[in-house]
């Protein structure tokens, strides 16, 4: 999956900036959408804002598998 993933053209560093970008939307959404409302808008804005946040340890590991790659693979 990892070659494939490097054939490409995504480096590891795409992939730990996609990580951060993630963990940073993450903050930005909760607080644009959840993080200063009441009730049922700030429940659903929470949750958005985490389900985004969840995706950077995704990308990291696929910038670790893409990492550990030696360069002739």
């Amino acid at each position: 999956m990892f070659k494939t993933i490097r054939t490409l053209g995504i480096s590891s560093d795409v992939a730990y900036t996609l990580g951060f970008l993630s963990v940073l939307g993450s903050i930005f959404i909760w607080y644009s959408q959840g993080g200063t409302k009441e009730g049922a808008e700030k429940a659903g804005g929470e949750r958005f804002g985490i389900f985004v946040g969840l995706w950077a340890p995704t990308f990291f590991a696929i910038g670790n598998g893409i990492a550990a790659l030696k360069d002739g693979e």
